[in-house]
């Protein structure tokens, strides 16, 4: 059984990699990006196009639609049936994206509370009284390490940490299990590091080709297939900015400044996330990476 993880912050070069890894192992990936199930999304979540896939099989992508919330729960059950009927058929798997919680969600046994509408509807509206970066720092008190790993933005999953913490009277991040939980004990981790200097000039000459590309043309057609109606897809990283300068809050040059500061922020708390599990074998940026991978699958 060949199960290989790639994690690591947004425009690490995770993506690439795992199709490099593919086809030398003749394998499929698993995408463990929230953003990218979603139809539509393409330009503004750098989700590789069908030649840069270079014929190798990639599941979970385009599943949903942009006006409908999915949640990590939904997203366990789906990839580990593909990943279990993949790796019974003997076909390695490599299961690729920045989200840590949904990477997790697939390796560890998570619990997953049961909802409370009372609660939710009182912090819907608390939300709408105080804003969302309130809301955010009061997840910060009651849970810093959810508040880490949660974008202010996001504000749907923001509030499920609130209504988790008011349910069940412990931190969200309580349900998070311990590494001798996992689903996958054979699962080998590797994480994408870069230089932080390097990195930030990657995203702003990232978000600056996304705007070039066509973003903002992409977010037009998004809102005629209903992305206002949600609440997940709207907040993601340049669309969320975006909708901002289309409804006139902002300009083009203050969507493409919040976008790339936006996504800065985003990478510190993915490292947050990920350098807590120690699970992972981190690679550097200037090192063989598909070899080291590679030699491990060798030696596993």
């Amino acid at each position: 059984m060949t199960l290989v993880v790639i994690g690591g912050a947004t425009a690490t070069g995770k993506s690439d990699l795992a199709v490099e890894l593919a086809k030398k192992i003749g394998g499929q990936i698993v995408n463990a990006d929230s953003m990218q199930l979603y139809r539509g999304m393409e330009i503004g979540t750098a989700k590789l196009s069908i030649d840069e896939r270079a014929g190798i099989t990639h599941h979970m992508l385009d599943l949903v639609d942009v006006s409908t919330d999915v949640n990590v729960a939904w997203y366990q059950e789906q990839a580990r049936l593909i990943i279990d009927n993949l790796l019974a058929q003997s076909i390695p798997v490599i299961v690729v994206g920045g989200t840590g919680f949904y990477i997790k969600a697939i390796l560890d046994d998570l619990n997953f509370p049961d909802t409370d509408p009372a609660v939710r509807e009182k912090l819907t509206e608390l939300a709408e009284k105080i804003g969302n970066d309130a809301l955010h720092q009061r997840l910060g008190i009651l849970d810093p390490a959810a508040a880490a790993a949660i974008p202010k933005e996001n504000v749907r999953r923001v509030i499920r940490a609130l209504e988790v913490i008011e349910i069940t009277g412990k931190p969200f991040t309580a349900n998070l299990p311990r590494a001798d939980s996992t689903r996958y004990p054979n699962a080998m981790q590797f994480g994408l590091e870069m230089d932080r200097q390097m990195l930030d000039e990657r995203v702003d000459t990232r978000v600056d080709r996304m705007f070039e590309s066509g973003l903002i043309e992409e977010v037009e057609t998004l809102i005629n297939q209903g992305i206002l109606e949600g609440k997940t897809a709207r907040a993601a990283l340049g669309y969320s900015q975006v909708i901002a300068m289309k409804s006139g809050e902002i300009s083009q040059a203050d969507a493409i400044s919040q976008t790339k500061l936006a996504t800065r922020q985003y990478i510190r708390r993915q490292e947050t996330w990920f350098r807590r599990d120690q699970r992972i074998n981190w690679l550097p940026e200037n090192s063989d990476r598909l070899g080291a991978i590679e030699k491990a699958i060798l030696n596993a």
